[in-house]
């Protein structure tokens, strides 16, 4: 009798420490999903802050500009009208323009990127329409957003020809994003599973694509990876939220 409450004490212990050791590792996980989508906030934020601060700098410059050349045209000096003039339109070729989506997570992710792979010396086309992405939450629109620009500038770095196209469109139904990289070489040939060669960091460069793939999962989405006329791609498609 003795023994048969020792054991079935014995079995409630472990059945409370295993229940116990289970929620601690829902907690320890709850818990590192929040910081990753805090870190994430804080990215974009800092990232919104950037950009600004350079549009801010952009617009004091334009206002200098242009009163250097009101001097000049006052003066009727218009060989250092054109001159001047000259300097200021080359510097802003080296300048993208600000793209507006009519979505706040779209336009901070984008522009922050956009002027990133501009310093890099990346070309950057983007086709994109208003759509809301409502049913995503604004955190994983923004780190799916991030995780796609910083994949495909990456890659591109390390090829000769650098361009990135972005198109954010409605489709059949369905809120598209094509994400595409200029490739010299098949990539998914020697790679189908996208494992990352770098040694260092490798989880962290790894990390990528498995966050995109968990949100596109988490939402109900569909992504599509393959290789077209030169191009890397990265197809994702959400159920038209509207």
């Amino acid at each position: 009798m003795i023994s048969r409450k020792r054991n079935s004490l014995k079995q409630t212990l472990e059945d409370t420490s295993t229940n116990l050791l289970a929620e601690k590792m829902e907690l320890e996980y709850r818990y590192e999903e929040l910081l990753r989508k805090y870190e994430e906030q804080q990215y974009q934020k800092d990232e919104i802050n950037k950009l600004h601060e350079n549009t801010r700098r952009l617009k004091h410059d334009m206002k200098n500009h242009m009163l250097v050349l009101a001097n000049y045209l006052n003066q009727e000096n218009i060989y250092e009208t054109k001159q001047y003039l000259s300097k200021v339109l080359d510097k802003l070729n080296h300048i993208y323009s600000y793209i507006e989506t009519g979505n706040t997570v779209l336009n901070s992710c984008i522009n922050a990127k956009l002027e990133m792979a501009h310093q890099l010396g990346i070309s950057f086309k983007a086709e994109i329409e208003n759509l809301s992405f409502s049913k995503l939450g604004s955190i994983d629109l923004s780190a799916l957003l991030m995780n796609l620009l910083d994949n495909a500038i990456e890659a591109s770095l390390k090829e000769e020809k650098k361009e990135i196209q972005i198109q954010i469109i409605k489709k059949r139904g369905y809120e598209t994003i094509l994400m595409k990289n200029l490739i010299s070489e098949s990539v998914l040939q020697y790679n189908k599973d996208l494992i990352t060669t770098k040694k260092e960091n490798s989880k962290e460069h790894g990390y990528g694509l498995v966050q995109i793939r968990s949100i596109v999962e988490m939402y109900h989405g569909m992504i599509d990876i393959y290789e077209e006329d030169g191009w890397f791609c990265c197809f994702i498609a959400f159920p038209f939220s509207d």
